[in-house]
């Protein structure tokens, strides 16, 4: 049965795997963004490829620059095809279109999780990392407080009201 897979890559190697795969006939999705005009896998060292288990199967892991079909011990674990729906559906013209819920943080701002199984949490932004993709918050709780790392893009900046408008909390003229 033809079904998509995750392809792990040799590091750097996506672009490369991905072209010899287009060349072989197979569909292949490598989804990209850009960040800084700079074009970049989403899933560096990985791609996704429909191919036919077990029939096409040697013929993928001998592929140059294959590294190993993602599974478990009974062998290569096909992907849901809603995976692939799902991050197509975020493309703008060929390229992922990141989520930004609005304004920068600074450090001491209160943020808002937007995504994932802490959405809704508020807490006060602390720092970005040095990747710039990721964000270090101080979450609050009733008996306790935890510092944790998130992505960036799944947090927003909580305007309180004296910050409408952009003021900052400087007197209005």
């Amino acid at each position: 049965m033809v079904s998509w897979y995750v392809i792990q890559t040799k590091p750097r190697k996506e672009t490369q795997v991905e072209n010899l795969f287009d060349q072989a006939g197979f569909m292949v999705y490598n989804p990209k963004f850009k960040q800084n005009r700079v074009i970049r896998p989403f899933f560096p060292g990985y791609l996704f490829l429909k191919f036919r288990h077990p029939e096409q199967y040697r013929k993928v892991i001998f592929t140059r620059g294959v590294q190993k079909v993602i599974g478990n011990d009974r062998g290569p674990v096909p992907l849901d095809p809603e995976i692939i729906k799902c991050l197509k559906s975020r493309e703008r013209n060929g390229l992922i279109e990141l989520m930004k819920y609005g304004e920068e943080p600074e450090p001491g701002d209160e943020i808002e999780v937007m995504e994932g199984p802490l959405r809704g949490l508020k807490g006060l932004f602390c720092r970005e990392l040095s990747d710039r993709q990721r964000v270090m918050i101080l979450l609050n709780y009733v008996a306790y407080q935890a510092s944790l790392m998130i992505e960036k893009n799944k947090i927003k900046k909580v305007c309180r009201p004296d910050e409408v408008g952009g003021n900052r909390g400087r007197p209005k003229a």
